[in-house]
């Protein structure tokens, strides 16, 4: 490698974090890949691997020592996520880092409906208060959990009312995914007590039931139906439809 990366990346072996490394290295722009695990990490041009934890604050420090611009993933959902958030956070202004990209959420807020919300607007916060320069990308909920939303049964259940949410509507989805997977998907509009009775078999800690079930009040409330056009006009290029989606990761 020619040069120290002045650019990090955090969940590398995620979903996101992995795109965002790919499309770094695509563009031949050298970065340190954050990584739990170093092994897991994509091995990448012009990349270099770094071990660090959310709760690790020396190791987080250290590993992002002559970085400038922080890519930052939240950390996994947990009880103690403001905590990692925090200690992570403190660990990227001590190591010099000057600016940080946070993956944010839509509508974030300290009443939101949908807990998760909460949480990522108290990060905001901290990162503004930090002295670091900052960008939120508040993102919306990603369409690869559509699928995956409906039973067995191929209902999605979910007191979502009449709501709607960006990318598609409710109707779409259960339109889309009904063509797309080669069965009938239907909706069904629980109540709230419904909701935790039918997620309650799982065995989930409260925090998370809560979690679960304000996804879908969040978006009876049409906190989640703000239609934007950052993507395309950040990016140039039109944002993905869900149908589309489906086909390309089928």
């Amino acid at each position: 490698m020619g040069s120290t990366p002045s650019t990090a990346v955090t969940g590398s072996t995620g979903a996101l974090g992995s795109l965002v490394a790919h499309l770094l290295a695509h563009r031949g722009i050298a970065q340190r890949l954050l990584a739990r695990t170093p092994s897991k990490a994509p091995e990448l041009p012009e990349a270099e691997v770094r071990q660090f934890d959310y709760a690790d604050q020396s190791a987080s420090t250290e590993a992002l020592d002559g970085v400038e611009v922080l890519f930052m993933v939240s950390a996994p959902e947990g009880p103690q996520r403001m905590d990692l958030h925090r200690a992570f956070i403190d660990a990227a202004s001590k190591a010099g880092v000057t600016q940080v990209v946070y993956t944010s959420f839509s509508a974030a807020a300290p009443d939101a409906l949908f807990t998760l919300a909460r949480e990522h607007h108290a990060t905001e916060q901290y990162l503004k208060e930090s002295g670091m320069r900052w960008t939120f990308l508040r993102d919306s909920f990603y369409q690869d959990l559509m699928p995956h939303l409906a039973g067995q049964d191929g209902v999605i259940r979910g007191p979502a009312g009449e709501g709607r949410f960006v990318p598609v509507a409710r109707a779409d989805v259960a339109r889309i995914l009904s063509g797309a997977g080669g069965k009938q998907i239907v909706f069904h509009n629980e109540t709230i007590e419904e909701a935790y009775a039918s997620r309650a078999v799982f065995g989930a800690p409260d925090w998370q039931l809560d979690a679960w079930v304000s996804t879908y009040t969040a978006i009876a409330s049409d906190a989640m139906s703000q239609v934007s056009n950052h993507v395309e006009n950040i990016t140039g290029t039109p944002p993905m439809s869900l149908e589309e989606y489906l086909r390309t990761a089928g």
